[in-house]
């Protein structure tokens, strides 16, 4: 398992590969994308959170087991449920499907660094609270989404979806 402390960073980012690497992000890849989903999310505090990358079997067994859905999604977001009094900078875990978002930006005819970056800040954000459910919360998500991509040099994940 791959972790590090980045220089300057307080986030601590656990990273496990569940499937072959090759033409994988790498690890300091997913940190650099964990920093700026923090950063934009405005969290001072550190954190703490692993990321394992799955293949469709595990994607789809976890989407089963914890939404009741029987297929593999891009990416599963586990908030961390500590018990009342215990203060640790643990936020939780993302579990992210390799062939899913090789699948998707594929469809969507996106660089696939820049679906992998969208889908780890995505599951960032669903760590610390952000959701989708409603239309404003979806809305305001979205907004935060684009802003902290475009940090990285990524277009807006969503210019697609809103130019049909």
């Amino acid at each position: 398992m791959a972790q590090n402390k980045l220089s300057g960073s307080a986030h601590l980012v656990h990273i496990s590969y569940g499937v072959d690497r090759k033409g994988l992000p790498s690890a300091l890849s997913f940190r650099r994308w964990v920093d700026a989903a923090l950063a934009g999310a405005k969290r001072r505090r550190a954190a703490e959170l692993a990321i394992r990358i799955v293949g469709t079997r595990g994607g789809r067994s976890l989407n089963r087991d914890y939404r009741g859905k029987d297929y593999a999604t891009n990416v599963l977001s586990f908030p961390a449920e500590l018990p009342p009094g215990v203060s640790l900078p643990l936020i939780g875990d993302l579990a992210i499907c390799a062939p899913v978002v090789a699948r998707e930006a594929a469809e969507q005819g996106k660089p696939a660094a820049h679906h992998w970056a969208h889908m780890t800040v995505h599951g960032v954000l669903h760590l610390l609270g952000y959701d989708h459910m409603e239309d404003a919360e979806a809305e305001a998500m979205e907004a935060l989404e684009r802003r902290i991509l475009a940090k990285l040099g990524i277009d807006d994940p969503y210019a697609a979806e809103h130019d049909h």
